[in-house]
């Protein structure tokens, strides 16, 4: 049986199927972008599918902790616009 891997919610801290998780990454060049796949180069942190771990994330500024930088509103924009419209 394959193991399934594991990643924790940057919103509410809770270990979940890396798959039911959206990833964001930030590359070599500083760019973050929303990754469905899961295989973008670079460093990624994992939210919820659901708008209440956003919430969460936005307010504690966790993604700004994680990737050591300041995160712009366009950014957190599209986070919205993909866990709205479930694409």
């Amino acid at each position: 049986m394959k193991k399934i891997p594991q990643r924790t919610c940057i919103g509410c801290n809770v270990q979940k199927n890396k798959n039911d998780l959206i990833r964001i990454v930030i590359n070599k060049e500083g760019k973050i972008s929303i990754d469905r796949t899961g295989k973008a180069n670079g460093r990624g942190a994992y939210i919820c599918d659901s708008a209440e771990c956003l919430e969460k994330m936005i307010k504690s500024k966790r993604l700004e902790k994680s990737f050591e930088r300041k995160i712009s509103d366009d950014i957190y924009e599209a986070l919205k616009n993909e866990i709205v419209n479930k694409i």
